[in-house]
């Protein structure tokens, strides 16, 4: 940056994500009854003044008279503005302490509440221009500085023709009056800064529109903490994904677009090449054609436990990390089970349906305890693990088989074999991952196996059972009672008919794929999956990835992070740390680990380099991926 550039800067709405006036109604009104009419009528008369429905002054003082407010309301004001600092000026203190001679804070606000707020960040107090308050005796305001132009319409830019500032200005700001100092001729460019609030007639008058400080320092190519603007990442987010989780993204910059239902391949495939960022659920198809199309996308978010709608191969060979929700759900599809077990065993399916028929069977034919009765679960994870437990505590004996070596839990019995586990359980769950191997993991074969009027439960994956023998094995009374969740073809919307052979079929329970599709479940994987993608893009933490080699970094600290993705072969690491040599570069910290396919090099710098360095690092042969993060 040349010393001519100047920075004019907003504080309401702009460097806070608040409007100080109503933060200080909350306190200064506190206990009055009125308040909240008080507080609607400040609201107003603020808009009124911005529009220009009655001058600044008059918004002023009916502002003040309504207020009350007092010298002791000033410290817990400040207070509050100090948590309220907008997010992306927080992630930028650098700037405002690197080019402080060159940052004004101008606003029709009030110096006593701006100047404890903005000095923290380096900002010199003789550049931050604002109204001042008089107070009585007892610290009561009663009013203002009147020969403050600040005080009146046009303040802004009369404050700026008595500076006089030699060189470029760049007003950033959320109101007219920001843009004012441009339209008067006073500045190179108008910022419409729009993180907290978007007011049409700014917008359209502004010569570029920015939805972080982040942004505006990209454009001007000045020190930035990221190296890419948030608001740039577009986050696709399908499948009605739970609102919280829209939240955390937007927060965090990123652009969001999201939509209720699962997209076709076709669709996703025009949908998805600008897309850096894509959340889904259990219908998306993510596959190869559609990895393809996506120029961009850096990850993928499973709202779910399963991944084996992804295509992991090819989204590891593309260097595009995976991440799931392995817990979040867990409790709620063992509740479910347990629940439909309970329903199974009772026969309450049948009762209920010819309940509803208008016919009293009052009998305890075909009805059972679920106490004393064996429960075969196949799959021992998180969830089988958990329902073991659940069902041990009502009573019942726990029989499990996993392919892989799995410590049991309280009194439940590893068998060697499925067969041996299907001979002996009353109840069969099954709680294997979608794996493709498994593909009729359970038919003919097995249903034969088990016993007669067995209780049969699918709340893991379509394709594991075959079913048309399902549906023999029900109605020929081997099995007495399922409840299935999960199916080979799913609708991709609630718009779409649901077809199956189990339709119909006695004392069958199914549900449309909601074992983990609770509240509390959907809510806990809106905060966890965000949290990943954040961890991911913000830090180059890959922990929980499920197709990534796993690594947790600590946070960055006064340098530049390098992350390379590179194919898993000899010397790659060699040939980093040779070119960062070449160009004289000190290696702060640095990070690798590998899995079967690719290499995952973290490598912190000094931010003093040559950006040839960047270009030589993207040619090493084998590169997959490679980006900056300051």
């Amino acid at each position: 940056m040349t010393p001519s550039k100047f920075f004019v800067i907003d504080f309401d709405s702009t460097f806070t994500k608040v409007e100080a006036f109503d933060v200080l109604a909350d306190i200064s009104l506190e206990g009055l009854p009125d308040k909240e009419e008080r507080k609607k009528q400040i609201h107003q008369i603020t808009l009124q003044g911005m529009d220009g429905s009655i001058s600044f002054r008059q918004s002023l003082e009916q502002r003040l008279h309504l207020l009350q407010a007092e010298r002791k309301h000033l410290p817990p004001l400040v207070s509050r503005l100090k948590a309220s600092v907008s997010e992306s000026f927080k992630r930028n203190r650098e700037f405002f302490t690197t080019y402080k001679d060159h940052v004004y804070i101008i606003s029709n606000g009030f110096r006593e509440f701006i100047e404890p707020v903005v000095s923290e960040f380096g900002i010199k107090p003789e550049n931050i221009l604002a109204n001042e308050f008089r107070f009585d005796a007892s610290g009561k305001v009663i009013g203002f500085d009147e020969s403050n132009p600040l005080s009146v319409n046009n303040g802004k830019v009369e404050q700026l023709k008595k500076l006089n500032l030699p060189g470029d200005v760049y007003v950033i700001g959320d109101g007219y009056t920001d843009y004012e100092i441009k339209q008067s001729g006073l500045a190179n460019r108008f910022y419409a800064f729009t993180e907290n609030v978007e007011r049409e007639v700014v917008v359209n008058n502004a010569d570029h529109v920015t939805p972080s400080l982040d942004e505006f320092l990209y454009l001007n190519k000045l020190n930035t903490v990221i190296s890419y603007p948030k608001n740039r990442i577009n986050v696709l987010l399908l499948e009605n994904v739970h609102p919280v989780a829209i939240k955390h993204l937007r927060d965090e910059g990123f652009k969001v677009d999201s939509y209720h239902a699962a997209l076709t391949e076709d669709e996703l495939c025009e949908r998805i090449r600008d897309v850096s960022v894509l959340g889904i659920r259990s219908k998306t198809q993510v596959t190869a054609r559609v990895l393809q199309n996506a120029n961009r996308l850096m990850t993928i978010g499973a709202f779910c436990i399963g991944t084996n709608q992804i295509d992991l191969k090819e989204a590891t060979r593309r260097g595009i990390a995976v991440f799931n929700a392995p817990f979040s759900n867990t409790r709620s599809v063992v509740e479910l089970a347990l629940a439909q077990m309970i329903m199974l065993m009772r026969n309450i399916t049948e009762k209920s349906n010819k309940m509803h028929a208008g016919i009293w069977d009052k009998s305890a034919k075909n009805s059972f305890e679920v106490r004393g009765k064996k429960l075969g679960l196949i799959g021992y994870g998180n969830i089988g693990t958990q329902l073991s437990v659940l069902a041990e505590s009502l009573g019942m004996r726990v029989l499990y088989y996993d392919c892989e070596e799995k410590l049991s839990l309280g009194n439940a019995i590893k068998c060697r074999t499925m067969a041996e586990v299907l001979d002996q359980a009353d109840v069969v769950s099954l709680h294997v991952d979608g794996r493709e191997s498994d593909t009729h993991l359970i038919g003919q074969r097995e249903f034969d196996r088990m016993k007669d009027g067995v209780i049969f439960i699918n709340l893991s994956r379509g394709h594991v059972v075959n079913i048309d023998a399902l549906r023999q094995a029900i109605l020929s009374g081997k099995v007495g009672g399922c409840a299935v969740d999960v199916f080979p073809y799913e609708p991709v919307s609630n718009d779409e008919e649901f077809h199956s052979p189990l339709r119909g079929l006695p004392n069958t329970i199914l549900t449309p794929h909601i074992g983990g599709s609770t509240a509390e479940a959907q809510e806990n994987i809106g905060h966890f999956v965000p949290g990943k993608f954040m961890d991911y893009i913000n830090t180059g933490s890959t922990s929980n990835a499920v197709n990534f080699p796993n690594i947790t970094l600590p946070t960055l600290e006064n340098a530049h992070r390098l992350i390379h993705i590179h194919e898993n072969v000899p010397g790659i690491l060699a040939r980093i740390n040779q070119v960062l040599a070449n160009h004289g570069i000190n290696i702060v910290g640095q990070y690798l680990k590998t899995n079967e396919q690719i290499g995952y090099v973290i490598t912190d710098i000094n931010k003093e380099y040559e950006k040839d360095v960047v270009k030589a690092l993207r040619a090493i042969e084998h590169t997959i991926k490679f980006r900056v993060l300051y």
